[in-house]
């Protein structure tokens, strides 16, 4: 089984996330995405996240309905900083062929990583253009190392949608309506 890895914070998921799974999973003809919600993000240590609970949550109402698509709860269930080389160690004990989806901008500072080689060697690696530019690559040692889909560019983020239902402002069409209910019955992002 060939399976894409796609973690993040998903605070909260939205459907920029779910479009570009699904281009990946076409562009790359895997299988199946792997969607894995980090308890900590190493790179975003400074950031208040709603609960690993909800969060989770959120990811399972806006995948209920795809099959190709499932959530591992491996580095919620960690409560610690979530790192990806041990995240994948133990996902490479399912799965022989993983690739890993991660933004230019991550690629940007792959090197900075913990056990970047490490990681390589358990799986390809996957990167999504954030926006309409011409990117060069990377000065680091890991530069010729990712595979740069020409996927595409949707303008959602997380941080926008945390700040649209703090303004009261519509979510229609950035997030699956399970999702926005979920926001809007546990009062998150207010």
């Amino acid at each position: 089984m060939r399976i894409g890895i796609y973690g993040g914070s998903f605070d909260p998921i939205h459907n920029g996330h779910l479009v570009t799974a699904k281009f990946v999973m076409e562009e790359r003809n895997l299988n199946k995405i792997l969607f894995i919600p980090a308890y900590i993000s190493p790179h975003k240590l400074d950031m208040k996240y709603s609960p690993a609970s909800h969060r989770m949550k959120m990811i399972q109402l806006a995948i209920e309905d795809k099959s190709e698509f499932s959530v591992s709860d491996i580095e919620i269930n960690n409560e610690s900083v979530s790192y990806t080389y041990s995240t994948l160690l133990e996902l490479s004990k399912i799965y022989n062929e993983m690739e890993l989806i991660i933004g230019y901008d991550n690629f940007l500072v792959f090197d900075k990583w913990t056990k970047p080689e490490l990681i390589l060697d358990l799986v390809k690696l996957i990167v999504l253009r954030r926006h309409k530019i011409d990117y060069d690559k990377p000065n680091h040692k890991f530069r010729d190392y990712g595979i740069v889909l020409n996927s595409p560019i949707i303008d959602i983020s997380s941080s926008d949608i945390r700040r649209r239902v703090n303004n009261n402002k519509s979510l229609e069409n950035l997030v699956p309506i399970k999702v926005k209910n979920f926001i809007a019955e546990h009062n998150l992002y207010r």
